[in-house]
């Protein structure tokens, strides 16, 4: 797998300890950028005084994402946390869910938030531009080729080699395509 690979994590932390979280935070930001690949990273919280805080971080490919989550930098950083935050879970988003990232994020850098996404009904069009013509391909080969299987074996074959493909080729290359449309103002 190629691409993007983004990192959700919860964690909880004393809300009396909100200036340490936050000059953690910046150290882990300014640690992550010294490694190629990094994309960008950020955090928000449900409420003022929350103990939950809701952390992104974001690596060109899954083997930067690994090069980050295996240094000693990093196991350092984590270390220098202990007694103040706590890890209550965490995601890694690489397929469907990464298409049109939510806005769940502030940059920790410049406190801008994150770009919206992109209206559904444009979703549903990107989605659709790469299904239609994906599907008639692969129901027409499987009339030539597989028209004597048995039906339910056809359908799980084609959804088969339907879905990674959809997932890692058709729909980033359809997204990145159609951006300035997806991401265009609404007036």
């Amino acid at each position: 797998m190629t691409g993007p690979v983004t990192v959700s994590i919860t964690r909880r932390v004393d809300p009396s300890q909100e200036d340490q979280m936050l000059a953690w935070l910046r150290a882990g930001t300014e640690l992550a950028e010294r490694f190629a690949g990094f994309l960008g990273s950020g955090w928000v919280r449900p409420t003022q005084g929350s103990s939950d805080w809701h952390m992104l971080y974001r690596f060109a490919s899954p083997d930067a994402l690994e090069a980050w989550e295996l240094s000693a930098q990093r196991r350092w950083w984590l270390d220098s946390a202990q007694g103040f935050v706590a890890e209550a879970s965490r995601e890694h988003r690489t397929g469907i869910e990464g298409w049109f990232d939510e806005p769940s994020s502030i940059d920790v850098q410049d406190l801008r938030p994150a770009v919206p996404p992109p209206p559904r009904w444009k979703q549903m069009c990107s989605i659709f531009i790469v299904f239609f013509p994906l599907s008639l391909v692969a129901n027409e080969l499987g009339r030539i080729y597989l028209s004597d299987w048995w039906l339910p074996a056809r359908v799980l074959l084609t959804v088969c080699l339907m879905t990674p493909l959809m997932t890692y080729v058709l729909l980033p290359w359809i997204t990145r395509l159609l951006a300035p449309w997806l991401h265009k103002a609404r007036a």
